[in-house]
């Protein structure tokens, strides 16, 4: 795998480019905990991806075996200073909102503990593969906190409200067959496998139009938000606004020519 070239320092944070792929290591010992200057190096390293052409997926993933992330910190609301705790909250939604929102695919890929903000990262990615000694909760009320980075609305969107409310507001931990069985991950695999298995299915993106990628998620995601009769007209005003890009025309010439097609995401 080739280092990054992105020209950034990103704290906490180790990333390396293959291909189409990056791959964004989660890298603060012993438990990758998220600090205010790691927040807003992913949301930079997001922005830095969007502008690159030649990357079309994202994989996340902790260093080690032990802890996908641990969330934040919790000295750092010690000392209950507000503006603090304001700071923070804006930190963490900015940056897993700019996740969430990043134009390729993110692939999560679950090495371990992942609670609090660290499973409200996985959460903003597009999908979830855990090893199966993965650990996932939200555990924020059980030290008087609540969840501020998307957890409260992305759980239930994945989970139901049901598990949403037993994992928030019972604390309970779910290990990773329960979190395949409710569909908080889409795949587990076996110990030290998340981050092969992830890169893997992050390859198969490259075979995909980036730009038709790009236009598929954003309808995909605004079926959070928006009724089906709004996303039926932007859905098919989306399908038109490809006849305006390159790879619309290239990918159906390759098929006719029966060829790989070459994408210029534009």
């Amino acid at each position: 795998m080739t280092q990054s070239n992105l020209n950034q320092n990103y704290t906490n944070l180790d990333v390396s480019i293959d291909g189409s792929v990056a791959t964004v290591t989660l890298n603060n010992p012993p438990a990758h905990t998220w600090t205010f200057d790691s927040l807003n190096a992913l949301k930079q390293l997001i922005n830095d991806l969007n502008a690159n052409d030649k990357v079309y997926a994202l994989v996340i993933h902790g260093d080690g075996e032990k802890f996908f992330s641990a969330g934040a910190d919790l000295n750092v609301f010690a000392d209950g200073d507000k503006g603090n705790a304001i700071s923070m909250a804006v930190a963490f939604g900015e940056a897993f909102e700019a996740l969430s929102n990043y134009r390729g695919v993110s692939i999560a890929a679950i090495n371990g503990y992942a609670m609090g903000g660290g499973l409200e990262c996985a959460l903003a990615c597009d999908i979830r593969i855990a090893e199966e000694h993965a650990v996932m909760a939200l555990p924020e009320a059980s030290v008087g906190l609540l969840p501020c980075a998307g957890g409260t609305q992305n759980l239930p969107w994945l989970v139901g409200e049901g598990w949403a409310k037993r994992m928030i507001l019972c604390s309970e931990r779910v290990d990773a067959d329960t979190a395949l069985r409710i569909g908080l991950v889409e795949e587990v695999v076996a110990k030290g496998e998340g981050l092969n298995t992830a890169q893997a299915l992050a390859s198969k993106v490259a075979k995909q139009s980036p730009v038709s990628v790009s236009f598929s998620k954003g309808l995909i995601q605004s079926a959070r938000h928006n009724p089906p009769a709004t996303n039926l007209i932007n859905e098919r005003e989306q399908f038109v606004k490809l006849f305006d890009t390159e790879d619309q025309k290239e990918g159906v010439n390759a098929f006719l020519e029966k060829r790989k097609p070459v994408w210029q995401n534009k």
